[in-house]
C-alpha cells in the first residue's frame, strides 16, 4: 500500500463519517475503520476533514486577452490550484476562424503537458464554424475526451462572439454527440451602446464598467440562451452567473425539467458592484462584473437551496500594471481576477461558519462538476476512483494575501480576507503536491482528463 490516511472525518456530497482511506497506484483501494495494512506512508488525520479534491471547471491560464496574456501560466496556475485543494482544472482553448477543434486543443495540450501540476481538462470555445465544417469535428472531439464546448454572446470586436444561429447549431450538434454547451451570456449591443455613451460623457472610471454591463444586460442574454436550449431540448451550462433575473430564469427552466446547469463564482458571492467605486476598483474588473446586493443575496439563496450547481472561479488574473492601463479609461482594463487557489477554502469556510453544509461545499466544488462534465474518476472518495484527496483543518485560520498565495500575479482581490479552516495537504492521484503552506509537487505530473460523453 502506498498511502494510508487514518482517523479522518470523511466528507462526501452526501455523507460524513470517520474512517481510514488506503491508496495504491494512484487509486483509492479501500475505505474502512481501523485499517491495519502496511503502507509506505501513513498520515494521521485525527481532528481533520478528508475531502475529495476540488474541480475548478472554469479557468483561463496563459490566455491572450486585452493586449496581454493572463498572469498565470499552466505551471503557476496549477501550482496555485494544488495549494488550494483543487486537483483538477478546466481550461478554455479558443478555436479561431479556420482552425479545428482538436487542432486547437492539442496546441494548448502541448503547452500544458510539461507544466501541469494537477490534472486538467478542456472546454473548447467555438468562435467560427468554418462554413459548417467544424460541426463534423464534434464527434471526434468527444471521442478524444473533450465533451463540452463554449460559446460567447459577447466579445464581438475580439472575434469571439457567435450569433444566435451559430449558438443553436452548436447546441444541436453538442446534444447529438453527447456533449454540453457552455455559454457566456451578456448582450454585446447594449454594452457597446453604454460604453459609447459613457466615453462621450467623460465617464471613464471602473464604476462605469459595471454600469455598462448592469444586471439586465446579462439577464437578457441568459434568457435568450435558455430560450434556445429549451427550444431545441439541448443541455446548457451557464457560466459565471452573477445576476438575479437571469438566475431566476435558469431556475424556472430547471424546475420545468430542462437540462440547465448554473455556475457561479466566489467573487459574486463575496463582493458587490460597490468595489468599482474603490480606489483600486480597476483590479476587480471582470466580465460579467460584480452586481448589486440583491443579486448577491439571490445567488446565496440559490446556493443554499441547491439550485446553483457548481462554483468555479473564472480565474484570469492580470498584473497590476496591466490593470493600470485603464486607470483613466475602463475599456482598457484587462478583464479578469484571481481565484483558483481560493475556491475551495472560500466555500469550505462558508460551511465552517454555518452558511452551508460541508456536504454542499463538496457537491458544488467537486461532485457536481465531475458528474456534469463526465469526469468519471473524479469528484468522490470511492474505491476505484482517483486518489484526489484534501486533508482540511477546520480550526486553522488563514488571511489571504498575495504574499502567501502561489500564483505569479502581483495582487489579489482577496487580499485581507480571513478564511476559517484551510487545506493542509493535497494529494493528486495519491501523490502529495501541497503540504502545510508549501507546494511540493512537480510540473508535468498533471494528466489530461479524458471525459465521458452524456448517455
Amino acid at each position: 500500500m502506498d498511502l494510508l490516511i487514518k482517523n479522518g472525518t470523511i466528507i462526501t456530497d452526501k455523507e460524513r463519517f470517520q474512517a481510514d482511506i488506503a491508496v495504491e497506484n494512484g487509486k483509492i483501494t479501500c475505505i474502512g475503520t481501523n485499517l491495519s495494512m502496511k503502507a509506505d506512508k501513513t498520515v494521521v488525520a485525527t481532528g481533520k476533514l478528508v475531502l475529495p479534491g476540488a474541480i475548478d471547471a472554469h479557468t483561463h491560464l496563459a490566455m491572450p486577452f486585452g493586449g496581454t496574456v493572463s498572469a498565470d501560466s499552466y505551471l503557476s496556475g496549477t501550482r496555485a490550484a494544488a495549494c488550494g485543494g483543487v486537483t483538477t482544472v478546466f481550461d478554455y482553448p479558443i478555436q479561431r476562424k479556420g482552425k479545428g477543434i482538436l487542432e486547437t486543443v492539442e496546441a494548448r495540450k502541448a503547452i500544458c503537458d510539461p507544466e501541469a501540476c494537477v490534472d486538467y481538462a478542456f472546454h473548447c470555445c467555438i468562435t467560427d464554424l468554418n462554413g459548417g465544417t467544424l460541426l463534423d469535428e464534434f464527434a471526434d472531439a468527444v471521442a478524444y475526451g473533450v465533451t463540452s464546448f463554449k460559446c460567447f454572446l459577447v466579445y464581438k470586436k475580439e472575434g469571439m462572439m457567435v450569433d444566435d444561429a451559430t449558438l443553436v447549431k452548436v447546441l444541436l450538434k453538442a446534444k447529438e454527440t453527447g456533449a454540453i454547451t457552455n455559454i457566456h451570456a451578456e448582450n454585446p449591443d447594449l454594452i457597446d451602446m453604454n460604453i459609447e455613451k459613457f466615453l462621450k460623457e467623460g465617464k471613464t472610471s471602473p464604476w462605469y464598467h459595471y454600469l455598462s454591463r448592469p444586471e439586465f444586460v446579462e439577464a437578457e442574454a441568459d434568457k435568450r440562451a435558455i430560450h434556445w436550449a429549451k427550444s431545441v431540448d439541448a443541455p446548457l451550462y451557464l457560466v459565471h452567473m452573477a445576476d438575479k433575473e437571469g438566475l431566476e430564469a435558469a431556475i424556472a427552466a430547471k424546475q420545468a425539467g430542462h437540462e440547465i446547469y448554473v455556475e457561479t463564482c466566489p467573487q459574486y458571492l463575496e463582493f458587490t458592484c460597490d468595489v468599482y467605486k474603490r480606489e483600486d476598483g480597476r483590479n476587480f474588473v471582470c466580465s460579467p462584473p460584480m452586481k448589486g446586493q440583491e443579486s448577491k443575496d439571490a445567488l446565496w439563496a440559490a446556493i443554499k437551496a441547491g439550485t446553483i450547481d457548481t462554483v468555479a472561479t473564472d480565474h484570469c488574473p492580470f498584473q497590476s500594471y496591466e490593470k493600470d492601463w485603464g486607470k483613466d479609461n475602463f475599456t482598457k482594463i484587462p478583464n479578469g481576477c484571481a481565484g483558483v487557489e481560493n475556491l475551495y477554502s472560500y466555500m469550505l469556510s462558508a460551511a465552517n461558519d454555518g452558511l452551508i453544509s460541508f456536504n454542499r461545499a463538496v457537491e458544488l466544488c467537486s461532485a457536481n462538476p465531475a458528474k456534469i462534465f463526465g469526469c468519471t474518476q473524479k469528484g468522490s472518495l470511492i474505491p476505484g476512483k482517483d486518489a484526489d484527496i484534501v486533508i482540511y483543518d477546520p480550526d486553522k485560520y488563514v488571511t489571504i494575501s498575495v504574499r502567501n498565495m502561489h500564483s505569479d500575479y502581483d495582487h489579489t482581490i482577496w487580499e485581507g480576507k480571513k478564511i476559517h479552516g484551510y487545506p493542509v495537504q493535497t494529494y493528486v492521484r495519491g501523490k502529495l503536491v501541497y503540504d502545510n503552506g508549501n507546494f511540493v509537487g512537480e510540473p508535468g505530473y498533471g494528466q489530461f482528463v479524458k471525459r465521458e460523453p452524456k448517455k
